[in-house]
C-alpha cells in the first residue's frame, strides 16, 4: 500500500480496510488511514481506493509481533 500522507505532521492512528468474506476466509485489503480531529469528535480519512463491494473496517494501528524471532 502507498504511504499515507500525514495531516499536520502526525502519524495516522487508524487503518481503513476493505473486507470481503467472513471469519478466517475474509480478505482484508488496506485502503486508507485515519487521524482523530483536534476536537476529538471525529476522524479525518485519507482513502487510496473506494470499494464497490465488501465492507469498510476502521481499526486502531497496533505494532505487530516480531516474526521469526528468537525463542
Amino acid at each position: 500500500m502507498a504511504k499515507q500522507p500525514t495531516l499536520t505532521g502526525r502519524k495516522p492512528t487508524h487503518r481503513l480496510y476493505r473486507v470481503i468474506g467472513e471469519g478466517d476466509a475474509a480478505s482484508w485489503t488496506p485502503i486508507g488511514a485515519a487521524w482523530p480531529n483536534k476536537d476529538g469528535m471525529g476522524f479525518s480519512l485519507s482513502c487510496d481506493a473506494v470499494p464497490l463491494q465488501g465492507r469498510l473496517i476502521l481499526r486502531a494501528i497496533t505494532e505487530r509481533p516480531a516474526q521469526g524471532g528468537a525463542k
